[in-house]
Formats: C-alpha cells, sequence, structure tokens
C-alpha cells in the first residue's frame, strides 16, 4: 500500500497517480481490460464511426481507448502514468481536461469519452468547463459519450472514494450538457454496476451477457449513460 507525505495545501490532482496505484492493482487491471475490450465491442462503438477519430477525457489506465476501435485515438490525462500504459497508436497529452484545448485541435473528434471522471471535478463550473472544452475539440455532429456513478442508484457508496467531490444524477450532468451546447440522444440512468468491486461476476462472457438484457440494469445498474450531440450554434458560423 502506498503511504503519502503532504502538506495540507497540496492539490490532490497532484497525487493521482498514488491514489490510483493503490487503488488498482496489477491484477485488477488485466481484468479490467478484458471486460473494457466487451463494453467497447458490444456498447460503445455503436456511437462512434469505425473510421473516425475518438478523443478519452481523463483516460486513467487507457482501459477504453486501448479498446476502441478507430482510425484515431488520443488520451488526455493529469495522471503520468496514463502514457505508460497506453497502446502503441494512442497519443497521450498529460493536461487537465479544461485545458484540453491547448493540446488538440478544434473541430477535429467524431467522439469523446469519458468514464466515471466528472465525480472528480471540484466544482459544478469545472464540469461546464470541461463541457466547453470537448464541444471544441468536436466536428460539428459529433458526439460525447458519458459513463459515471449515479448517486440516485448507489448513495450508500458514492463517497466510497476518497477523491470523489461532486454528487452527480444523470438528469444533472443532461442539463449541464445541454447548458454547454449538447443535445442528449440517450439517458439512461442506470447501466453498470458501481464499480468493479461489485459482487456481481465480471468475466467477460458475463458481460457480454448482462449487456443483452437491459432489464438488468434496473436491479443491478448504478452508473449512468448519457450520449450528447455537439449541435450548432450562430457563433460556430462566425
Amino acid at each position: 500500500m502506498t503511504t503519502l507525505d503532504v502538506t495540507a495545501d497540496a492539490p490532490l490532482e497532484n497525487l493521482v497517480d498514488a491514489i490510483y496505484r493503490n487503488r488498482f492493482g496489477k491484477q485488477d487491471l488485466a481484468r479490467r481490460s478484458a471486460v473494457w475490450k466487451v463494453l467497447c465491442e458490444d456498447w460503445f462503438e455503436a456511437y462512434i464511426p469505425r473510421d473516425g477519430r475518438v478523443l478519452e477525457v481523463a483516460a486513467g489506465y487507457c482501459e477504453f481507448i486501448n479498446n476502441v476501435r478507430a482510425a484515431e485515438k488520443v488520451a488526455v490525462d493529469l495522471n503520468p502514468e496514463t502514457r505508460h500504459h497506453a497502446a502503441p497508436g494512442v497519443a497521450v497529452h498529460r493536461i487537465a481536461a479544461e485545458s484540453l484545448n491547448e493540446v488538440v485541435p478544434a473541430s477535429h473528434f467524431d467522439a469523446a469519452f469519458m468514464s466515471n471522471f466528472l465525480e472528480h471535478c471540484r466544482t459544478r463550473e469545472q464540469v461546464l468547463a470541461v463541457f466547453s472544452a470537448v464541444r471544441r475539440s468536436l466536428r460539428p455532429g459529433g458526439r460525447i459519450l458519458i459513463l459515471g456513478p449515479n448517486i440516485a442508484a448507489c448513495a450508500a457508496e458514492y463517497f466510497d472514494y476518497f477523491d470523489h467531490h461532486l454528487a452527480l444524477t444523470d438528469r444533472a450532468v443532461a442539463e449541464a450538457l445541454e447548458l454547454s451546447g449538447f443535445h442528449v440522444e440517450v439517458q439512461r440512468p442506470r447501466t453498470l454496476p458501481f464499480s468493479f468491486r461489485s459482487k456481481l461476476p465480471s468475466a467477460p462472457w458475463l458481460v457480454r451477457l448482462y449487456l443483452k438484457f437491459p432489464i438488468a440494469w434496473r436491479f443491478f445498474g448504478a452508473q449512468f449513460f448519457l450520449v450528447a450531440r455537439r449541435e450548432e450554434r450562430p457563433e460556430d458560423q462566425g
């Protein structure tokens, strides 16, 4: 287990690599990657062009971006460990999500993805800044896909993670997306279980089976899933 020696005014974001090393063992990472391969193939890729350009925001250990099929794959994250987990062909930028426009081109990506990230933001204003940055990076009509814990479905566990700050629901995130110039196309309040520590088995074949029966999501799901499309505004034409 990692032991941290920090001062009281040290930003928690500076400790993200130590927090994640402590949270996820090597055995967990291999198991998670196999599950993410199924999630990409049987779920997320339905919203992403096969020959498209994909951006992952707060990519962590690159489990999504490594497994999704796309012509161009880019990851951004503050964690210095992210680049060590990226597969060949994945470009990695170490930068805060709200500052991603400093390193990626505007109106470039067909899709952006984020998983279990927004609850780590310090403020709701930061969430809006992230959405604004992602919107600028997407081409007109490009989509953002968001997966995250829904406090309405997992209130007892939501703050079991030390670095969770914001309590969010699918409705709150959908409203923030609309305010940020997106049109919500898909809004599911319950999909996957709260975490990989769930009692549900996480063998890839069981995950594939679980995805085929959305009725089960009502009982076991605790993460929301939203898909929203970048809408055009008058200022975009200018």
